[in-house]
């Protein structure tokens, strides 16, 4: 066989090779995801990038940012802090939404670590047709189950059957902020940044991240092998993998699959975890979003229904 013949012959069965490996890869990483055991403390949403977390894409941009500095406010100029978050997505899919709700409020850590950390999260389901909103231990003076229930069908309902998503909401949140200030949380405070707790999916990533070290290393060790293999240097082919034998321009064969690899493992790492610390460095929250406080003391208080 020529060599040009026989080099194009090995660039092609190398090829081939990666491409089944990062497969094989990209297959492990899902089958390791789905099998990650469902944890009540633990979101399955991303990190919250604000007050308001529309992943159904329902408010408009002055809606969402008229509620954010409702709630802001609102948490500057109470003592104690109170922390009331909305969340909005499609579906649960086969998740019970009281469930999944409250995996998202302990998970995200709405409210304060204080002991007094009085806290809200309004959960809506829009292709469910269903809603609830959990209220903190310490919040269900101020808003007790029946209140809840009864401002939701109130404010909330009528508006959803409509369409209004975002009246619905926005009347539904200033109705309970009204209700927690005639309960005589008016005082002012202020909102001092806190750091966010660590959030329950990290011992889960740290796992994750150990495996697909170790698929790493195989992989690596596999090229390594078969770019040895095949016969070795003949006089006038100074190297038969470098010198741009994909068209690199001199990067080697190598060192191009080891930087690939090196990216494939880099996004299923970070885009395999659920929830995350650093939300102070979350995007499109607004440069003063520093997270909540790390509480999630919630118990199963709070109501909900569907319209």
């Amino acid at each position: 066989m020529p060599r040009s013949m026989r080099k194009s012959y090995l660039q092609l069965k190398f090829r081939s090779l990666f491409a089944s490996l990062a497969i094989l890869i990209a297959v492990f990483a899902v089958q390791a995801q789905e099998s990650q055991p469902w944890s009540q403390n633990a979101s399955p949403l991303p990190a919250p990038t604000g007050f308001v977390n529309d992943y159904a894409g329902v408010l408009d941009p002055a809606t969402k940012q008229s509620l954010e500095a409702t709630l802001k406010n609102l948490k500057e100029t109470t003592d104690p802090q109170v922390e009331i978050a909305v969340a909005i997505v499609k579906t649960t899919g086969e998740r019970p939404i009281f469930d999944y709700s409250l995996a998202v409020a302990r998970g995200w850590g709405i409210g304060s670590k204080q002991d007094d950390n009085p806290s809200a999260l309004l959960f809506i389901a829009v292709d469910d047709r269903k809603y609830f909103t959990h209220v903190s231990r310490d919040l269900e003076d101020e808003l007790p189950d029946g209140a809840v229930g009864s401002l939701q069908r109130q404010f909330l309902v009528p508006e959803f059957r409509k369409g209004n998503y975002g009246k619905g909401i926005t009347d539904t949140v200033n109705a309970y902020i009204e209700t927690i200030r005639n309960k005589g949380n008016t005082a002012g405070n202020s909102n001092t940044a806190t750091k966010p707790a660590t959030s329950g999916g990290e011992g889960i990533g740290a796992g994750m991240f150990g495996v697909f070290c170790c698929a790493a290393i195989v992989i690596v060790i596999l090229i390594l092998i078969f770019s040895r293999s095949g016969g070795g240097r003949s006089k006038g082919d100074r190297d038969r993998w470098g010198g741009g034998g994909f068209g690199s321009g001199g990067g080697g064969g190598s060192d191009i699959a080891s930087a690939v690899i090196g990216g494939i493992i880099g996004s299923a790492l970070s885009g395999g975890s659920s929830s995350s610390s650093d939300w102070g460095g979350s995007s499109g929250g607004g440069s003063d979003w520093g997270g909540f406080g790390g509480g999630g003391d919630f118990g199963g208080g709070g109501g909900g229904g569907d319209w």
